[in-house]
């Protein structure tokens, strides 16, 4: 290969506009995710919209579990119905336009409006995952079995730099236009959702969704998707692989929902001012981009089950670290840098390495189904969000950390059993039988 295609990432797929335009709306959502989920709404609601420490921090995480909860009963549903009627591009395009309207409604909201705060966020966060689930579904349309993890690294990486140049206009407007303090945030809240609107076009451009036969059970297409998640229950046996990692998924990905809604807040608390806290996210999100560049280089050869048990050995020691990092006060505040590098590794490796494990173990006639409940996995991760929540208002950082520690060594353990080889090919398994029904019904 020659040194300018080790360069590009795109180099050698059959499809590369089209992987791009994939990953350009991971892009684009990072606006949400690392804007509204992670860094500055999370903060603008506790101190400003609620003006309360520890109310703040159980208000918060009722916003962001509830609405995950919503989501868990809506994701098999929608994704059994795009798969019934081939409606994942249709479902992707909806939920964007409306988490793009709910977010930039947010950049209204004044102290004290704490339930229409909630009837803006909670539908815009609903969106974004549903988005999420139908984004990850297409894996399986944009790659192939020898290259999923390759290109599920792709789209994370496009996601870390879209972060990254998200955190350097940020900052910079911070201290070009001395807006340092939470009050002088809601901005960003509007920039994020047209950030989000604009990175969408190549998707709804070039992003195809590739047709394939249907075998249509029921003309109304909720009572399809019911039939369809009944007959995935009655043969769970074939899927066995499956439903074994979602569990362990289930478990880590409490962890990593509650990184991704507490990590400003616990750098807050650790010390840290505004602008800081802009840096140490800058450097979580290049440590990300990072880590899912380099597992696009060896996650097809070592496989997801490994790749994943390597990202989640360096959170076990990452938030062990930092469990003794606030036990212990007279250690130096710079190791919380050093273990930033940790957290950013961990979260770009298990995030594409879990995308590409499902996408290896899905049929391609049920990519949105799939999705779905991997979407239901880490949604109903979220209620972990708030028990850690409570935890932390009841019991301090300290336990806190030690619970979330917990999730990702139980992940581990959980994630042993899983035969990745088995799972593919039950995977192709199903996709032979279900074509072959198909040509029955013709």
């Amino acid at each position: 290969m020659s040194a300018r295609n080790k360069l590009n990432p795109f180099a050698n797929l059959s499809n590369p506009k089209e992987v791009w335009a994939w990953g350009m709306y991971d892009f684009a959502n990072q606006s949400f995710t690392l804007l509204i989920n992670t860094l500055l709404f999370a903060i603008y609601f506790k101190d400003v919209v609620v003006g309360d420490d520890q109310r703040g921090d159980r208000l918060w995480s009722v916003l962001f579990s509830s609405s995950m909860l919503l989501v868990v009963f809506a994701s098999p549903i929608i994704g059994a119905i795009a798969d019934a009627r081939c409606w994942r591009k249709e479902v992707l395009m909806l939920t964007g336009v409306g988490c793009v309207l709910m977010t930039c409604g947010l950049g209204f909201i004044q102290p004290s409006m704490i339930l229409l705060a909630a009837m803006l966020y909670i539908p815009a966060n609903f969106c974004y995952q549903i988005g999420e689930n139908a984004l990850a579904s297409f894996l399986t349309d944009v790659a192939d079995s020898r290259n999923t993890g390759r290109v599920s690294a792709i789209g994370w990486t496009m996601g870390y730099t879209g972060a990254i140049l998200i955190l350097i206009i940020v900052f910079a407007s911070m201290l070009l236009f001395d807006m340092k303090s939470p009050e002088q945030w809601r901005p960003f809240f509007l920039f994020a959702g047209i950030w989000f609107m604009l990175g969408m076009v190549p998707a709804a451009l070039i992003l195809k969704e590739h047709k394939r036969p249907i075998v249509q059970l029921h003309q109304n297409p909720v009572a399809d998707a019911f039939i369809r998640m009944k007959q995935t229950i009655e043969h769970a046996a074939m899927y066995r692989q499956l439903l074994v990692f979602l569990v362990s998924f289930f478990v880590y990905a409490i962890g990593i929902q509650t990184v991704i809604a507490f990590a400003a807040i616990l750098a807050k608390e650790f010390g840290f001012k505004e602008e800081q806290l802009l840096l140490f996210v800058a450097q979580i999100t290049i440590t990300a981009g990072i880590s899912a560049a380099i597992t696009s280089r060896f996650q097809d050869t070592i496989g997801a089950k490994r790749t994943i048990q390597i990202y989640l050995g360096v959170w076990v020691v990452s938030t062990a670290m930092l469990a003794v990092l606030s036990g212990v006060p007279s250690l130096p505040r710079w190791l919380f840098w050093v273990i930033g590098n940790g957290i950013g590794f961990g979260l770009g490796g298990t995030g594409t390495a879990s995308r590409a494990m499902v996408a290896r173990l899905t049929p391609k006639h049920k990519g949105a189904e799939f999705f779905g409940l991997w979407g239901v996995s880490y949604k109903l991760a979220a209620v972990g969000v708030l028990g850690f929540g409570f935890v932390k208002a009841g019991m301090g950082n300290t336990w806190a950390l030690v619970l979330l520690l917990g999730f990702f060594a139980m992940g581990f353990v959980l994630l042993l059993p899983v035969n990745e080889v088995a799972g593919v090919r039950a995977a192709q398994r199903a996709s032979r039988q279900y074509n072959r029904a198909c040509v029955s019904n013709d």
